[in-house]
């Protein structure tokens, strides 16, 4: 697989550092910008500086319209100003610009009324608000990009969580490598064999569903095809991998092909396997596959992981086994054993 290029995330503005919040301050946050922000490249958006607003400025909340309660408005707190009409006309054109970014993914400021995903406070005549809401630029963002992987930064603090992100990261990066090419079926059938493991671990029914799309697909119109692919595949991907299902992953696939993984015939493998059903916390797994079965015809499976073990301890993890290593620019991953941290220093060093 050649190199793709780095990672591009959008990234509420505010997450990095930059003092762009309501009171001038900002909300960074230590492990987007030490750990995450060294392995992938940043495109951050304030949408209410860019939509004119400045800073500092007179703070803005969700305000359920009266008249309509289906109806959410944009209002600053004290003055009463409406600017919904303002944000939703910036939020399509900014959003819809973003395509030109190639962002394979997007993190959000977490309860703001303009980039919150969820929960976002909104507000009545009387009352105590409501945490149904999401904010507007947040809701234009979902609305255009609905297979994007998007998360807010409060969510990443969960271990399995974080997890998920970064791999449907790298899926909607792949994916969207592939189908900006000029794709064949052939394509199409070993992108889908091999990311079969990394399927399987987040989804065995997503896994089979997609495959009976591929396996019909000559009967399928190309653009439907890619569609529905996307759809599916981005949705197999949004259930959080298993420690169970990472285990059987690489024996149901080895099963497959009849040449069941055994401890005595792969000492490499077999027992790691193992040890990370058994110990190992999310993001430190080691990537896994049945080793010797590569061939021309059968493309050998991928397993989605970052290229260093700081992703799965932000300051809040340990681990006495580090995850399989990467030296590629691109991220692509190679099949290694497990090894201890101090056995560690010069493959990262690689990476």
């Amino acid at each position: 697989m050649s190199a793709l290029p780095s990672i591009r995330l959008g990234i509420s503005s505010c997450l990095l550092g930059e003092e762009v919040r309501y009171d001038g301050g900002h909300k960074r946050d230590p492990f987007l910008v030490q750990t995450l922000g060294p392995m992938v490249e940043w495109v951050p958006v304030c949408p209410e500086v860019e939509v004119g607003l400045g800073t500092p400025r007179e703070a803005i909340r969700l305000v359920r319209d009266p008249k309509d309660l289906a109806e959410v408005r944009l209002m600053t707190g004290k003055t009463g100003v409406d600017l919904t009409k303002q944000m939703r006309s910036y939020a399509r054109t900014r959003v819809r610009a973003l395509a030109r970014e190639g962002l394979s993914g997007y993190i959000l400021k977490k309860d703001s009324p303009s980039c919150g995903m969820a929960r976002v406070k909104v507000w009545r005549d009387q009352g105590m608000p409501e945490r149904n809401g999401r904010g507007l630029f947040a809701a234009e963002l979902l609305r255009q990009y609905p297979n994007m992987p998007v998360e807010e930064e409060g969510r990443l603090h969960d271990p399995r969580l974080r997890e998920n992100f970064i791999d449907r990261v790298f899926m909607y990066r792949r994916l969207r490598a592939l189908l900006s090419s000029r794709w064949t079926i052939g394509d199409l059938v070993r992108f889908h064999t091999a990311h079969k493991l990394v399927l399987m671990a987040h989804s065995p029914q997503g896994y089979r569903e997609i495959g009976r799309l591929v396996g019909e697909a000559k009967g399928v119109p190309r653009a439907e095809l890619m569609r529905r692919y996307e759809d599916e595949l981005m949705a197999a991907m949004a259930k959080p991998a298993t420690r169970a299902r990472h285990t059987s992953a690489p024996h149901e696939h080895a099963a497959t092909r009849g040449r069941p993984l055994q401890a005595d015939a792969r000492p490499g493998v077999a027992p790691g396997i193992g040890v990370g059903h058994r110990r190992l916390p999310p993001r430190a797994r080691p990537a896994h596959r049945a080793a010797d079965t590569d061939s021309p015809s059968r493309p050998s499976p991928q397993r989605v992981v970052p290229p260093r073990p700081a992703l799965s301890r932000p300051g809040i993890e340990r681990t006495d086994v580090a995850q399989s290593c990467v030296t590629s620019p691109g991220w692509a991953v190679r099949p290694t054993t497990p090894h201890t941290r101090g056995a560690c220093a010069p493959c990262h060093a690689a990476c």
